[in-house]
């Protein structure tokens, strides 16, 4: 369970570095750069990125909400002020802030991609909307 969780918040942390980061390395600097010379490349790239958060952001909204990344985001926001409260946090460093938003995205979206895992998990209860590859009914 744990590995299929982190394989999911691993896909989200691409997801969200690829597409912009604090470093030169990410789709909306290489596009501005690129869009006089590789329009086309540019356009594809970019709606591959788009159908990507499409199927992360409606899988997350299907399975915990907009309540459920409500109190996602309302625990992250906490848990920096805790740090902020203890001084290991600087909020002044738009770098900083920048690197904890793009994580904080990437959690929302991994613990949406992975809510069904951890419902069934607790609950021991099988949804049938989930599907499952183990199931097998073809005997």
């Amino acid at each position: 369970m744990l590995k299929q969780m982190l394989i999911r918040w691993a896909a989200a942390l691409i997801l969200v570095f690829i597409t912009y980061n604090p470093t030169s390395l990410n789709y909306v600097r290489w596009a501005i750069d690129n869009t006089a010379s590789n329009l086309s490349v540019v356009i594809l790239l970019g709606l591959i990125l788009f159908v990507a958060y499409a199927i992360f952001i409606r899988a997350t909204l299907k399975s915990i909400g907009k309540i459920g990344i409500a109190m996602i985001l309302s625990v992250i926001g906490v848990l920096l002020w805790v740090l902020y409260d203890k001084g290991l946090l600087d909020p002044a460093s738009a770098t900083a802030m920048t690197w904890i938003g793009l994580i904080a995205l990437s959690l929302v979206l991994g613990i949406g991609l992975s809510w069904s895992i951890i419902r069934r998990r607790i609950s021991g209860q099988f949804d049938t909307r989930d599907g499952d590859d183990d199931l097998d009914i073809s005997s």
